[in-house]
């Protein structure tokens, strides 16, 4: 057995990296220490032995309210983007498909599944993560969204995973209703 990273809450999405073979995965944030915060997190393993900060420290360097120690962020691989507090972010993939305009290629999908304990809720989406060749620079766009109204009071919809056929095409599931849905690209 053999230790590659410490301090991850809840990791439930990760997908090596095509070209460089990293291990990347998403993080959900540490509840009840606010509406805003801490944020979940898209991370990325360059080497063994990194510590991601759980439970002292969260997202950008936030010290955890309830669980003390000296210097908590001292030494705490910080994540490569921040995907929204209490997102409920699940599963990541990279794109390898050819379906997708060019510029999808090698950057990330992510399953935001929506909050639970916010005042305003958040999440309930689909997002694309574009970063630079050396995994940096995290830009985050929506790209499947509709699964709450605009107000952000009410949602039908929660998605949980991803997953890419052969052909490029994505397959998102929903936990709420149970459903798949086939996401392509025709031009």
């Amino acid at each position: 057995m053999e230790v590659i990273a410490r301090g991850i809450r809840n990791s439930i999405g990760f997908d090596w990296h095509p070209k460089t073979g990293e291990l990347w995965f998403t993080d959900n944030g540490r509840d009840w220490m606010g509406d805003d915060g801490p944020e979940e997190e898209l991370n990325r393993v360059s080497r063994a032995g990194l510590n991601f900060g759980f439970p002292y420290c969260h997202a950008n360097g936030i010290p955890d309210s309830q669980f003390k120690k000296e210097d908590p962020c001292k030494g705490v691989t910080t994540p490569v983007a921040l995907l929204g507090p209490h997102a409920a972010v699940l599963g990541m993939i990279f794109y390898t498909g050819r379906m997708f305009p060019a510029s999808y290629k090698d950057t990330i999908f992510v399953a935001r599944k929506g909050s639970w304990n916010r005042t305003k809720l958040f999440g309930f989406d689909v997002v694309n993560v574009k970063i630079d060749a050396d995994g940096k620079n995290a830009k985050v766009t929506p790209f499947m969204t509709g699964f709450m109204d605009a107000d952000g009071n009410k949602f039908w919809g929660r998605p949980a995973y991803i997953l890419q056929m052969p052909d490029g095409a994505l397959l998102v599931s929903d936990e709420q209703s149970g459903a798949i849905y086939r996401v392509s690209y025709r031009k």
